[in-house]
């Protein structure tokens, strides 16, 4: 049985199991290598105390996948039309960047493409509902072509193979943002 009820010591808990994932993502970079010994062990819980909040390893990924998603969809609501782009993409960085040492460790595996297959498929629905009625030739394509490259963007930051930081790559973004969509 899942924990229900979250008092302070399961959000502990949770918390501890959340980052010990993170670190063996970056360890092992390879989910499907992370077993619930490595992450108990790592975690200095028991396998109890693991079973009382999540049922395996997949269920860990999913959750912080969901909560990085929930905050994307609140902030989705700050886009309701072009003129709040800049505001959109800078709640989206502060939030990556205050969970840096998450994203750092995750994004750093083989593993990401659940990940950023679900914030590509919100951000992209996003921005084609403001979009929408602009006018612009091959909008999906330059939705899809955009998100993509952003996307990729962060990965290669957080794995070392591009050296900008997360405010320079958030000021491309909204740079490039108004060359492919708000040009006249």
């Amino acid at each position: 049985m899942r924990v229900k009820v979250m008092n302070s010591s399961s959000r502990k808990t949770r918390d501890k199991i959340k980052k010990s994932f993170a670190l063996l993502v970056e360890e092992k970079k390879d989910l499907n290598k992370i077993t619930v010994t490595d992450l108990v062990t790592k975690a200095d819980i028991t396998r109890s105390a693991f079973y009382t909040h999540y049922e395996n390893i997949y269920d860990v990924a999913k959750e912080i996948l969901d909560e990085t998603l929930e905050v994307l969809v609140c902030n989705i609501d700050k886009l309701q039309n072009i003129d709040n782009i800049n505001l959109y993409f800078d709640e989206i960085f502060y939030y990556i960047k205050n969970n840096s040492d998450m994203y750092k460790m995750i994004l750093s595996s083989n593993d990401p493409l659940l990940f950023m297959a679900s914030l590509d498929k919100i951000v992209s629905k996003s921005l084609y509902e403001v979009l929408k009625d602009r006018n612009i030739e091959d909008l999906e394509l330059n939705i899809s072509l955009f998100i993509d490259g952003c996307l990729q963007l962060i990965i290669k930051h957080y794995r070392n193979i591009i050296n900008c930081s997360l405010d320079e790559i958030n000021e491309y973004m909204k740079k490039t943002f108004k060359l492919l969509f708000l040009r006249n």
